[in-house]
């Protein structure tokens, strides 16, 4: 009996100890990774969330942009790092999806290399047309859009930010769906397709609903749909392209990523103040200003999620023959 008491006690400690190093580390600073510029979607939520999680954390929490390579640079950081919960990486439909079947040679395994924490938020991107484009066309919507690509194969162009961008993919899943052929016309960036729309050197783009949405307003840009099944909820008077494309569906999202390996205890403690820090009227407020909706879900379910996009975008990426330059 003494012997068993001993051994219970024993392994009491051991489990305690184990628990304790499982959690975050106090005062240790938490870094979070966001592997693009500053200035975007990612980076003003990571700020946003960097606020809220330091005094439920009680620890400092920091936003680091590491750029580069289509976000490949910093997802590789936090592959890299310990995984003690410390370092953690903003990642992305890109990084996570999108880029392991574009690039020939991937720094990480992105479903291996990972502990999928949270979803933070989906942001619709959005079909537009240059305004006088669309006057001097008569194509006042999504399906006048299909009608005259129809009639004049070849005639239409569309800009995106690159190669294996999600512009570029979504301009692929529109052609193949709506069995059109429109020219792509790729750019170095978000910003520099978006001025040769706004120029009229372009046509159309599938461009983030967030940066579009002041030439929208203005009229610059007429809006035929979004992208997502449901409609965005601060421009509800934009149909969906779903509406009259059954099947296209397709958003930009992005999420909350520690290293592989990642203790359970660890993570459930940064989901839950994850999730806490995105289920404040505040934080919807400020998202809301991205057009992007806090969605924050289980580990397991962000896991299976990241998968599924996965094989979703593999498929898409070759049966376009989608290739980087």
């Amino acid at each position: 009996m003494r012997s068993f008491i001993k051994i219970a006690a024993a392994f009491a400690v051991a489990t305690v100890t184990l628990a304790a190093q499982a959690q975050l580390v106090p005062q240790k600073p938490v870094t979070i990774v966001v592997p693009y510029p500053a200035g975007g979607p990612l980076d003003n939520a990571a700020h946003i969330l960097a606020d809220k999680l330091r005094p439920m954390l009680k620890a400092e929490v920091l936003v680091d942009n590491r750029p580069g390579s289509g976000g490949n640079v910093g997802a590789a950081l936090v592959a890299k790092a310990p995984a003690d919960g410390h370092t953690l990486v903003m990642g992305a439909v890109a990084t996570h999806a999108i880029n392991p079947w574009l690039y020939p040679n991937m720094p990480y395994d992105a479903l291996k290399d990972f502990t999928p924490i949270t979803l933070v938020a989906r942001v619709p991107n959005v079909l537009v047309m240059n305004a006088e484009t669309a006057k001097r066309l008569n194509i006042k919507d999504t399906k006048d859009l299909i009608a005259y690509a129809r009639k004049n194969p070849g005639r239409l162009n569309y800009a995106s930010g690159g190669n294996g961008s999600a512009g570029h993919l979504a301009g692929e899943l529109f052609k193949s769906l709506a069995k059109i052929s429109v020219v792509h016309l790729p750019s170095s960036g978000s910003a520099q397709a978006q001025a040769g729309l706004l120029s009229g050197q372009t046509d159309l783009m599938f461009d983030n609903l967030a940066s579009a949405s002041a030439n929208i307003k203005s009229g610059k840009l007429v809006a035929f749909g979004v992208t997502t099944i449901n409609r965005s909820s601060s421009f509800t008077e934009i149909p969906t392209i779903n509406d009259v494309l059954p099947g296209f569906h397709i958003s930009t999202w992005f999420g909350i990523f520690g290293p592989a390996n990642l203790p359970k205890a660890t993570t459930d403690q940064l989901q839950k103040a994850f999730a806490a820090a995105l289920n404040t009227p505040d934080t919807a407020e400020k998202f809301a200003r991205m057009s992007a909706t806090p969605s924050p879900m289980t580990s397991a379910d962000f896991a299976y999620m990241v998968m599924k996009e996965h094989a979703d975008y593999g498929r898409l990426i070759k049966v376009a023959k989608i290739k980087l330059d």
